[in-house]
């Protein structure tokens, strides 16, 4: 057989489509030892870029055969403080490499043709995520690219319950418009790490389902309340489903037995894992905000109320929040430990020799900051 050489090129939707929903299909999502998560892009493989300002998705060739894809996105963030502090980052994501042609060298190909677009887009940082025991993945950024560990953010994720969460009634609701809602997040979390510079669009975007308030009853919103929180909810579900695949025996008895107990003993308190086997979408919660000695409660009681948005979703069948592993509000949103990773792994690389400098004191210095997590990435 002769050698065939690796054709790297960016993705043509009229050729590539279904050839790459295919391929898209067989690759997992997940840590093998695990479950796995599998994809569907619902038609549209570049789904998950689309929204975001510039974006890319490339496609790796040997032959006539699809061996590799990856997929890129530029935008402006904040990566100290505002307002000298920003950078164009470019966010590396969906890499994936035919199980029949791994350790040939072609993801790191993929990888490095991406960066090439980020340089020539005069992007300051490249970064990505991963699971912190992805040992493959960590391997190829980490140890063969020169990505430096960076944040380790705390991914929570609650399953929807047809059953309602009951709301306090010490605590009062708002819908905020976007322009009010823009406004608060420029003015308070402007200074977070990977601030997107367009938050506007975000909130703006037909995905972007709101951006919802609470403080205590009897205090005015349009004064300054003694505590209040804030969050905004992205329905994730409009553009991709997810399938749980390689699921424990175990795990399936007790999905369709907790889901009988509930019909026939309403009474019973056992905790019902939804339907996970069929395709479901997901809510992401953004941009959560608190101030004052019970905004934890009021962080509490707002995801308490987007579940119960979710919960006469079609499909919504988890709610998922990502904060940095030092945000506090982590302890006061729900989750399930069992379906939530304590420990996601982000790395990060600098493609300008100027910004090397930077780099290092971004990832030596204790990340005390809060993080915010553009749901366009998720």
């Amino acid at each position: 057989m002769g050698y065939e050489e690796l054709i790297i090129r960016s993705y043509d939707p009229q050729y590539d489509r279904t050839r790459v929903e295919d391929f898209e299909r067989k690759c997992e999502v997940g840590p093998a030892k695990r479950v796995f998560l599998f994809t569907d892009t619902l038609g549209d493989p570049i789904c998950r870029i689309r929204n975001s300002p510039i974006y890319k998705m490339l496609v790796a060739e040997l032959g006539n055969q699809l061996v590799g894809v990856i997929q890129g996105s530029i935008k402006l963030v904040t990566v100290h403080k505002p307002p000298n502090d920003l950078a164009k980052v470019g966010y590396i994501l969906g890499l994936r490499v035919s199980s029949l042609y791994r350790r040939r060298g072609i993801g790191s190909s993929l990888v490095i043709k991406l960066e090439e677009w980020f340089i020539a887009n005069d992007v300051d940082y490249g970064y990505m995520a991963t699971e912190k025991d992805n040992k493959a993945s960590v391997k190829l950024f980490v140890e063969r690219l020169s990505y430096v560990k960076f944040q380790t953010p705390t991914i929570l994720v609650n399953p929807v319950s047809h059953r309602m969460s009951r709301i306090s009634s010490n605590v009062e609701l708002a819908k905020l418009k976007i322009e009010e809602a823009e406004a608060i997040y420029r003015k308070f979390m402007s200074s977070t790490e990977f601030f997107p510079i367009d938050i506007g669009n975000i909130l703006r975007n037909k995905l972007s389902l709101g951006t919802w308030a609470a403080y205590p009853r009897g205090e005015s919103w349009g004064g300054v309340p003694s505590s209040w929180a804030m969050l905004s909810v992205w329905n994730s579900g409009e553009l991709f489903k997810l399938r749980l695949g390689n699921a424990p025996l175990s795990c399936l008895m007790y999905t369709k037995s907790s889901r009988l107990i509930e019909k026939l003993a309403p009474c019973v308190k056992l905790p019902c894992i939804p339907d996970f086997f069929r395709p479901f979408g997901f809510y992401f919660i953004y941009g959560v905000y608190r101030e004052g000695p019970l905004s934890g409660k009021l962080v509490r009681t707002l995801c308490r109320f987007v579940h119960n948005m979710a919960s006469k979703s079609k499909d919504c069948k988890v709610i998922v929040t990502e904060v940095g592993g030092s945000d506090s509000s982590r302890l006061h949103i729900p989750h399930w430990k069992s379906l939530s990773c304590p420990e996601d792994l982000w790395c990060i690389k600098a493609l300008k020799n100027e910004k090397k400098n930077s780099l290092h004191e971004l990832t030596k210095t204790p990340p005390t900051r809060a993080l915010f997590v553009d749901p366009r990435e998720v």
